[in-house]
């Protein structure tokens, strides 16, 4: 019951009795810090998964142990420049957190990437974020858009070189990046490799 002290962009390890054990499974808090006892998690259920599965099959109520907060996925030190957040899937949560913080006061440009329109969980929220902070642009981009889609289209890396482009020209930014590990590395190596990015200006995060 006592607050939960937490940097937006960090993760909780959930601990899970399993029949064969305890388990622990990492994730993101969705949420934005705020002092008090409560954070918020988006979980995917993975078929198959036996964390998820728990997860996803545990009536409200249950009690669960949680360790943390952890990770160093946070703008904490860089806060002041430029930012570029990429995400795919629930790597969105971080963002999330980051977002409703607040605390954007350089430009910021989010670029999401789903399957589908359904699979882009937060968008009202963050279209309202967006509105409501100048700093704020957010992109949506789908891998298999259905006719009537007429926002970006393709993988996110597709479009992180203008998106980049514009944000260097302002000053020196840096890249959040959290998805899972292919996409991850895919951008990676793209601001790395082709754009000559400092690697102190690249941060990443995967769950797989």
């Amino acid at each position: 019951g006592t607050p939960i002290t937490f940097e937006a962009g960090q993760w909780m390890n959930l601990v899970l009795p399993m029949e064969t054990g305890e388990i622990r499974r990492a994730y993101s808090v969705a949420s934005a810090p705020s002092g008090t006892k409560n954070f918020q998690l988006a979980i995917t259920h993975v078929e198959g998964g036996p964390g998820s599965t728990y997860l996803h099959e545990a009536p409200l109520g249950s009690l669960l142990k949680a360790v943390g907060p952890q990770g160093f996925f946070t703008r904490t030190k860089h806060a002041d420049a430029p930012s570029l957040f990429v995400a795919t899937g629930t790597g969105i949560t971080p963002f999330r957190s980051m977002i409703l913080e607040g605390k954007l006061t350089a430009p910021t440009w989010l670029v999401f990437g789903a399957r589908t329109e359904a699979d882009l969980i937060y968008r009202d929220e963050l279209q309202k974020a967006a509105e409501n902070q100048p700093n704020l642009n957010v992109e949506y981009t789908l891998s298999r858009p259905h006719e009537a889609w007429s926002g970006k289209t393709g993988y996110v890396q597709t479009h992180v070189r203008e998106i980049w482009s514009s944000l260097a020209a302002i000053a020196p930014p840096h890249a959040y990046i959290c998805g899972l590990e292919r996409m991850v590395s895919a951008v990676r190596a793209l601001l790395r490799e082709e754009l000559q990015v400092p690697r102190q200006q690249v941060h990443s995060e995967r769950y797989d």
